[in-house]
């Protein structure tokens, strides 16, 4: 049995908001409350917390963790220019041998001012990449950019008709650009040769300490079957110290209903979780569904790509492995769709008296003020991603002008009774939970922009709503509110200490929080 005394301990349950001391034996909490556990523990190992701050362990709800497994080995493109990132291509290129792959994410043409907002191309890389494919994600994962030698592997030329759900962007005359969009970019994907599955396990354990320095103990996966069966063989080896909610892609449904698994299947460590799907694209890349068209392209609404009917299919396939779904859902056009897709299911499963499934609606960053009760109404997780808030506020003036719109609203979601579960979409943004407790409280970016009050001062929480938001809410879509989420008897010993008080710390400081502890299940798996 272990102590942890002499601390300022959260416990995120109403019945007990604070003490000073848990008791833990093994990977559970066997009591709370304060230093007369120390007598009640009896010889059990105690260990002086120096009055630091003990949260429960953090929970990020809409992680790719293959990808950032991956992307921590690939270039990084977040760069604040055009010419560094081709500089960083070419420098890659000349340490990789001829014909091989160069990999890598995260440019934003947007914020390039050499680029003057245009969409870079082939030929581009071409200059400094002539004799390697190139690959680049975009920071959104809904576009990429890839050179005339990858579009040579791919079989791309100005015959190839987009794919259903993609675009291949085009030159005047016909040509591919060297810019792709959506399932387009699974054209190219197919032919970069894919990580073994023991690689890629491999990749996962060595990016699991910086998540646990993050605070994270918990995510929601929506990345390929492969990286459950890299999970898997992690859990195998009992390397995988993280809890993972593992969803399950629509394209592999047929599969895992062949085999007749089902949701909540696993364990602790690893489970399987919902049926993903895609409504619509992203906001940077122009894909996201909209009711109205784009401020600077009249004839762009976005692309779909499902039906109300689809949801309802889907839902229903879903349930004869009693899966729920997650629906990936951007602009206000799929936002509405989606809804009207989950209230016809609802209503099917009440007539057939099927059993409640907690399904949820992935970003709603955009929603029409019609809509934003719609998702309580159904019974819905409002999986959303307070950080993209800071990255697209500007775009997004930009981009929708003056329109009618709850954008990024958790406010809006938390007040008509939505259950809020946040998370990253790493690599997307950063994984840092505490750089979304930030963008929450203060809907501003670290520079200030665009006022004091924020982006929409209306839609801002308060930290304990945001800290429920990063541990209860996505304990709760996982299935583990009886043993995460919280610090009580019984739950896991998953926690995160911290040398300052996020409650009552200056909301700038939010931002720069770092647990100097991580624990999960009871063991500590980093210290700073």
């Amino acid at each position: 049995m272990k102590i942890l005394y002499n601390a300022l301990v959260y416990t995120l349950q109403a019945e007990q908001p604070r003490a000073s001391a848990l008791l833990l034996d093994g990977e559970r909490i066997v009591a709370v409350g304060g230093e007369a556990l120390l007598e009640a523990g009896g010889a059990a190992e105690k260990q002086d917390m120096g009055g630091r701050i003990i949260l429960p362990g953090l929970m990020d709800a809409h992680f790719h963790l293959q990808r950032y497994a991956l992307q921590r080995q690939r270039l990084d493109c977040a760069t604040e220019t055009k010419a560094e990132c081709l500089r960083r291509v070419a420098e890659r290129a000349r340490q990789t041998l001829p014909g091989e792959w160069v990999l890598g994410h995260g440019w934003d043409h947007h914020l390039w001012p050499d680029a003057a907002g245009q969409w870079p191309t082939a030929a581009d890389l071409d200059r400094v990449a002539p004799l390697h494919p190139v690959y680049l994600t975009a920071k959104s994962l809904h576009a990429g950019w890839v050179n005339t030698l990858a579009l040579r592997k791919a079989k791309l030329r100005a015959s190839t008709p987009n794919p259903k759900g993609g675009v291949i962007q085009r030159d005047p005359r016909g040509n591919p650009s060297g810019i792709l969009f959506e399932n387009a970019l699974r054209l190219v994907e197919r032919v970069i040769p894919a990580p073994a599955p023991e690689a890629l396990a491999q990749a996962i354990h060595l990016a699991l300490p910086s998540l646990w320095q993050l605070g994270l103990t918990g995510l929601h996966d929506f990345d390929p079957g492969t990286c459950l069966r890299a999970l898997q063989i992690l859990q195998q080896r009992g390397d995988l110290r993280l809890r993972v909610l593992k969803a399950i892609p629509a394209s592999d449904l047929d599969d895992v209903l062949l085999c007749r698994l089902r949701e909540g299947m696993g364990d602790y460590f690893l489970r399987l979780g919902p049926v993903k799907l895609f409504a619509d694209g992203a906001l940077g890349s122009r894909t996201a569904a909209l009711l109205d068209s784009y401020v600077d392209e009249p004839q762009n609404r976005g692309i779909l790509f499902l039906t109300a009917e689809d949801i309802l299919e889907y839902g229903l396939r879903a349930a004869q492995g009693g899966f729920s779904l997650a629906v990936h859902a951007i602009g206000d056009g799929a936002n509405r769709l989606v809804l009207d897709g989950f209230h016809r299911l609802r209503a099917y499963e009440r007539e057939h008296h099927l059993p409640w499934r907690r399904h949820r609606l992935e970003h709603v960053q955009l929603i029409h003020p019609d809509d934003a009760p719609r998702l309580a109404e159904a019974g819905l997780v409002a999986s959303m991603q307070p950080i993209h808030a800071l990255s697209d506020m500007e775009m997004a003036i930009q981009l929708l002008g003056e329109r009618p719109l709850v954008a990024y609203g958790w406010r809006t979601q938390l007040r008509h009774g939505a259950r809020l579960a946040f998370g990253s979409d790493a690599p997307v943004e950063s994984p840092n939970p505490f750089l979304g407790v930030y963008a929450a409280v203060t809907r501003r970016r670290r520079d200030g922009y665009p006022a004091p009050q924020g982006w929409h001062p209306e839609e801002r929480l308060t930290v304990a709503e945001a800290l429920v938001a990063y541990t209860q809410g996505p304990a709760w879509a996982a299935g583990w509110e009886d043993c995460l989420g919280r610090l009580a008897p019984g739950y896991l010993a998953d926690l995160i200490v911290l040398e300052t008080d996020p409650f009552v710390c200056a909301p700038e400081a939010l931002a720069s929080l770092q647990p100097v502890a991580t624990m999960v299940g009871g063991s500590w798996v980093w210290e700073k």
